[in-house]
């Protein structure tokens, strides 16, 4: 329990979150948008997970929460861009003018990484291609707890009623697709998809070792009521979720002596010492300071992307009490 008040919280259960499970009132669900809406729309977490580009969206408007820079969700995201095998796409130039799906809103966080990258890198745009919001394995209306601001000339859609986004691609409906979640296509080995940059992890590793980017997709906010109530409440939760944090990282370097053999996953061990070689010590580091290049650039692609009516200063986003981590 976070030290001085009863909260509910809610986040998915990593293994750099698994330790809050056993020490705080914590809830999780299938999901990441199910946390998302049962925060949003139910008001039943007053500490929770939340992606960024929820948070902002919400922001923009106002909003009862603020956000911590604690991040536990992160993933490089060249590996989310999955293409029709019979479309024609055999490079990132071969992009423009296809018809695209995406999960739930046009920009979602992976989304929001993929399209900058693709943008800063291979001259990307979104707006010659068209866009086709909807379920990835079931038929989903857009999320309906969050806005979708996007710009006025994109072409977005939603896909039609009973179909699924994954179903779209594999008869060729979609030519791409940018998803968070691998579709089931590809995990069943279907013939008609594949990844856009096939050697996504050496691709992934030259980009962190060029920018030092690694990829936030989530955030953590914290109702601001009860900030105002209680100034120390954003320190003693940073503290809580750093220490979870911490100890799934001392947990995989003490395991190195066992050669990881808790997963029973081959050469985990040597995937570690690989991470560890390319990362430091710490791999998923929170607060401002560590992550101020990464933070800013996602800032930057919600805003090129028509996502923010203006591009946010970091002083804006976090609890001003941890600007200074």
């Amino acid at each position: 329990m976070i030290e001085g008040m009863d909260l509910r919280i809610g986040c998915f259960r990593y293994d750099t979150t698994s330790l809050l499970f056993g020490t705080a009132t914590v809830e999780t669900a299938d999901t990441l948008p199910e946390i998302f809406e049962r925060l949003i729309r139910g008001n039943e977490f007053d500490v929770a997970e939340l992606g960024l580009t929820f948070y902002l969206r919400l922001l923009e408007e106002g909003t009862p929460f603020v956000a911590l820079p604690i991040f536990p969700n992160r993933v490089f995201r060249h590996s989310c861009v999955f293409v029709n095998t019979h479309a024609g796409i055999t490079g990132p130039g071969d992009l423009t003018g296809r018809t695209i799906g995406e999960f739930g809103t046009y920009g979602q966080d992976s989304g929001v990484w993929a399209k900058g990258i693709l943008m800063d890198e291979h001259g990307f745009r979104p707006e010659a291609n068209r866009w086709v919001i909807g379920g990835l394995e079931r038929p989903s209306a857009p999320f309906g707890f969050i806005p979708h601001p996007h710009p006025p000339a994109l072409d977005v859609t939603t896909a039609g009623d009973g179909k699924t986004l994954n179903d779209m691609l594999d008869t060729g409906e979609l030519d791409a697709l940018f998803s968070a979640n691998v579709p089931q296509c590809v995990l069943d080995g279907s013939p008609n998809v594949a990844r856009l940059f096939p050697d996504f992890p050496a691709r992934e590793r030259e980009y962190h070792r060029r920018t030092g980017i690694f990829p936030i997709m989530h955030t953590i906010v914290v109702r601001r009521e009860l900030l105002r109530a209680d100034p120390g409440l954003a320190r003693r939760v940073y503290a809580e979720f750093e220490a979870a944090k911490d100890a799934a990282a001392a947990r995989y370097r003490r395991n190195r002596r066992l050669y990881q053999v808790q997963t029973m996953v081959p050469w985990a061990n040597a995937l570690v010492d690989e991470t560890l070689a390319g990362f430091g010590e710490d791999w998923w580091p929170y607060g401002i300071s560590a992550n101020r290049a990464t933070l800013e650039t996602y800032l930057r692609y919600h805003h090129e992307q028509g996502l923010s009516s203006r591009r946010w200063r970091l002083e804006e986003v976090f609890a001003p009490e941890l600007l200074g981590t």
